[in-house]
C-alpha cells in the first residue's frame, strides 16, 4: 500500500523564515554591514524615515486590528475621561498632603492652588466609582440574550480610563487599552487585559481604532484630551461619516458650565436637532440603561 505525502502547507519561506535565514548568512565581503543589504522590513532605520510615514500608519491601523479581530473584539463601549481623576482615598489623601504643606506657608498661591484643586478631586473621585461601576455592568450584562457581547475599551492610562479597566478586570472579562507615546510617558494601567494593551504614536490611527467596533461613547469629565476625542465623535456623527451611536456625558453640571451648547445653535453654527446627539446621565445604572436600549433596538 503506498503511503500517502501531505504537501507542505505553503511552498514559500515566510517573512520571519527568510529574517531568520538572513541572520545566519555569511555576509558577503564587499559590503557586510551595508543598510542597503538589509531586508526592507527587518530595517529599523529605513521604516524610521519621513518618506516612510505613510507605512507606519498603515502599521498602526492593521496590528491592533488583526489582533482585535483574533480575539474576537467585534462591540466595544469606548470610556473617556480624565487622566487626573483618581478614586476618592486618594484624593483625600492628596488634600491632606497639600493642605499639611499649605499649613506651612500659608500665602503661598501655588499651594493654595494645589488645596483647591484637591478638594476638585475629591468631588471628581464619585467619577472614577461611576466609571468602574459601569464597566462592571457592560461586561456582566452584555452577551445575554439579543444584547452582543461587548468590551471596553480606553486610552489605557490612568484616571478615568484605569477606572473603566477595572471594572472590567473585576468582572472577569477582558478590556482594551490604547496607549500612547508622550513626552511625559503615560503608562498603561495594570487592569487592561494584557494581550490587548496597545501603544500608538499616531492619534490619528489611534483615534480611529476608538471608533471601528464603537456601540456608544461614554464621556466623563475632563481637559482637552477628553474634548478632542468628544469633538471628533460628534463631528463624525454629525456629518454621517459613521452610524449613530449613544454619546453619553456623565456630570450634567460639569458640562453645561464648561460648554454653553446653545450657542452654537444661537450663532447659527449648527441645528437645534445637533444637541440630541449627546445625552447627559448622572449614573452607571442610568448609561447602561440608554446603552442596553440602544443595542436591543440596534439588533
Amino acid at each position: 500500500m503506498t503511503k500517502s505525502i501531505t504537501p507542505p502547507s505553503r511552498i514559500f519561506p515566510t517573512a520571519a523564515d527568510d529574517v531568520s535565514r538572513a541572520e545566519k548568512a555569511e555576509k558577503p565581503g564587499i559590503t557586510p554591514e551595508s543598510s542597503s543589504y538589509k531586508l526592507a522590513y527587518n530595517d529599523q532605520a529605513f521604516l524610521l524615515r519621513d518618506e516612510m510615514r505613510p507605512v507606519r500608519m498603515q502599521l498602526e491601523l492593521s496590528k491592533p486590528e488583526l489582533i482585535l479581530n483574533d480575539h474576537h473584539i467585534d462591540n466595544t463601549v469606548v470610556m473617556f475621561g480624565s487622566a487626573r481623576t483618581c478614586a476618592a482615598d486618594v484624593a483625600q489623601s492628596r488634600l491632606a498632603q497639600a493642605e499639611e504643606a499649605l499649613k506651612a506657608s500659608p500665602e503661598d498661591r501655588s499651594l493654595l492652588q494645589q488645596v483647591a484643586v484637591a478638594k476638585c478631586h475629591i468631588r471628581h473621585g464619585e467619577y472614577y466609582q461611576q466609571a468602574r461601576e459601569l464597566a462592571n455592568l457592560i461586561t456582566v450584562h452584555s452577551g445575554q440574550g439579543v444584547l452582543p457581547l461587548l468590551h471596553v475599551i480606553t486610552g489605557g492610562g490612568g484616571g478615568v480610563m484605569e477606572a473603566a479597566n477595572r471594572g472590567a478586570h473585576e468582572a472577569g472579562g477582558k478590556s482594551v487599552g490604547l496607549n500612547i507615546v508622550l513626552p511625559k510617558e503615560q503608562h498603561p494601567n495594570p487592569y487592561i487585559t494584557p494581550e490587548l494593551c496597545f501603544r500608538f504614536h499616531y492619534f490619528a490611527m489611534r483615534k480611529m481604532h476608538f471608533l471601528l467596533r464603537a456601540r456608544a461613547l461614554v464621556v466623563f469629565p475632563g481637559g482637552f484630551g477628553t474634548l478632542d476625542e468628544l469633538f471628533e465623535t460628534l463631528t463624525l456623527i454629525q456629518t454621517g461619516k459613521t452610524k449613530r451611536l449613544p454619546v453619553l456625558l456623565f456630570g450634567k453640571d460639569y458640562w453645561q458650565r464648561l460648554i454653553n451648547w446653545d450657542v452654537f445653535v444661537e450663532e447659527g453654527m449648527i441645528d437645534p436637532k445637533d444637541l440630541e446627539l449627546i445625552q447627559y446621565v448622572e449614573s452607571s445604572q442610568e448609561a447602561w440603561g440608554i446603552i442596553e436600549r440602544h443595542l436591543e433596538s440596534w439588533n
